[in-house]
């Protein structure tokens, strides 16, 4: 902060202080949220026509509260009071994220679970526990579907929106059956997988539901054949092509969607002068790998996720049976990898823009919205910072063993550890509010790790009020289906008035704990 930011910043944190040296600022406020609290005895219990699941990967709630200060600080505000949009969310709960053969998981693991419905190992997709992790012949017979595929099977308009590559591992799960989140394409698929029958997830993303209406994100170098140069980095080799069955996934889609209103888009610009009227399908690549990192997009030529998010909305509310709709916040997770907290946070606060542009665009009253995270990191911040500390800044003492100042944000393993002559690194010396800064870590790794602590699910809308407690991940998408009356438990859906009758599922989970108690 420099010059007239400062100024703001300190007289907004003096006008807080005096605010909040009265009782009734805080009498006020509580009351209010007490009036608020007491609406929600009347529990919307409509059908819900659409969904859409906001998954911001690698969000633990330290990032969430960092990303709510981050928030309120670019806005001129001491950050601590700011609220996120997911913040004002009436329900708030706690998904246990380990994998089946994990205490600490990966994203496709987790992404089976909160898609599919079916807790599975590490790094596989679409395939239940019994799947092997790289085990071609493992696939057969143990493929689960999501709840895209439900939704799409309902007569529903669906989508795909990320930051990373569509072929991914969150995006990927919605479509794709592997044993190995890796096979991007099939150059990177050993020669067994392939006589063996296994397809690549670009392949799959194509050919397993032909027609998801909207997908956009990254990875366009997998759907074309290999040293294909690309559109954007001619001269670029490792952006080039990779496919060696020389075929070209994206001419494909062009030619089988020529005449159902497809369109294929790479850049901004074509994005944005398209009319969703007259679009039923769209393909957008933006990047031959993932987007770029939000601080360091060129905003004339690359779309952010807001706009994404704005476009596919468009196109995807025209169908009057609804839609559902996946929107990955995914470069937050590979910010904290990098140990670089300004990337992420700044992705966080990115996807939270994002929600606030959902909510203008549907209605609590027939849209169930849930965001939350696949799993946390080893991120956090601490150290006593008095009340609107630049959450990048240092914390206001040194250590009292090396003497050293130290950043409030730290990470607990990754490639921010580093010594100078045997010692800790004076930070002090050096930029640590720099974009790329990678915040000091108490153990040496090239990549930060996963945390293993519960995600917090945000939800609001049409039975929002069934995401409560502490749940297993995989629950997500069975209250979202059923909200939806999509998938399993349609029974309630033949309510005259509308409205979700509980007592079918609620009959069916009495069912399930009485054979369970006598199977154990």
């Amino acid at each position: 902060f420099q010059g007239s930011r400062l100024t703001t910043l300190i007289i907004c944190l003096l006008r807080h202080t005096e605010k909040e040296k009265d009782p009734k600022y805080w009498n006020a406020g509580a009351q209010q949220t007490l009036r608020t609290a007491l609406t929600l005895q009347t529990l919307n219990t409509n059908k819900a026509k659409n969904l859409i699941l906001f998954l911001g990967d690698g969000m633990g709630i330290p990032t969430v509260t960092a990303a709510r200060i981050l928030k309120g600080q670019l806005n001129g505000q001491s950050g601590e009071e700011t609220q996120l949009e997911m913040d004002k969310f009436p329900f708030v709960s706690l998904a246990k994220t380990y994998n089946t053969n994990a205490q600490v998981p990966d994203s496709a693991g987790t992404a089976t679970a909160y898609l599919c419905g079916v807790k599975a190992n590490e790094g596989t997709v679409g395939v239940s526990a019994a799947a092997v992790r790289s085990q071609c012949n493992t696939t057969e017979g143990n493929e689960v579907t999501s709840i895209l595929r439900w939704a799409k099977d309902a007569g529903k308009s669906v989508g795909i929106v990320t930051t990373t590559r569509v072929n991914h591992a969150t995006p990927s799960a919605s479509y794709a059956h592997s044993v190995d989140r890796d096979w991007y394409s099939d150059n990177e698929m050993p020669a067994e997988a392939l006589q063996a029958g296994c397809k690549d997830i670009a392949r799959q993303l194509f050919e397993n539901i032909p027609n998801i209406d909207v997908i956009m994100g990254g990875g366009r170098k997998y759907m074309f054949p290999k040293n294909t140069s690309d559109v954007e980095y001619p001269s670029v080799a490792k952006h080039s092509g990779t496919r060696k069955d020389e075929r070209n996934l994206v001419q494909e889609w062009i030619d089988r969607m020529k005449d159902k209103k497809g369109h294929y888009v790479w850049n901004k610009k074509q994005l944005l002068s398209l009319n969703p009227n007259n679009v039923d399908y769209l393909l957008g690549l933006f990047e031959p790998g993932d987007l770029t990192y939000d601080l360091e997009r060129n905003t004339e030529t690359d779309p952010s996720l807001t706009e994404m998010v704005e476009v596919a909305i468009k196109i995807l509310r025209k169908n009057p049976s609804g839609f559902y709709l996946l929107v990955e916040g995914g470069r937050i997770d590979h910010g904290h990898h990098e140990g670089k907290a300004k990337q992420a946070l700044y992705e966080a606060v990115e996807m939270d823009r994002a929600i606030g542009r959902a909510d203008l665009m549907t209605s609590i009253h027939d849209t169930m919205t849930i965001v939350t995270a696949d799993h946390s990191h080893m991120f956090n911040f601490g150290g006593y910072t008095a009340r609107g500390n630049t959450i990048f800044g240092l914390a206001p003492m040194l250590s009292d063993v090396d003497q050293k100042p130290f950043t409030s944000i730290l990470y607990g393993n990754g490639p921010g550890y580093k010594l100078v002559n045997g010692v800790r690194e004076n930070v002090s010396t050096i930029d640590y509010e720099e974009n790329n800064y990678q915040a000091q870590a108490a153990v040496p790794l090239s990549m930060e790790t996963h945390g293993g602590e519960d995600v917090a699910v945000f939800a609001k809308g049409p039975l929002a009020h069934l995401l409560h407690g502490v749940h297993e991940q995989n629950y997500i998408p069975h209250v979202m289906a059923y909200a939806a009356c999509i998938g399993q438990n349609r029974e309630h859906c033949m309510s005259r008035s509308g409205t979700a009758d509980l007592r079918p599922v609620l009959s069916g989970i009495v069912a399930l704990l009485t054979v369970t108690r006598l199977l154990c």
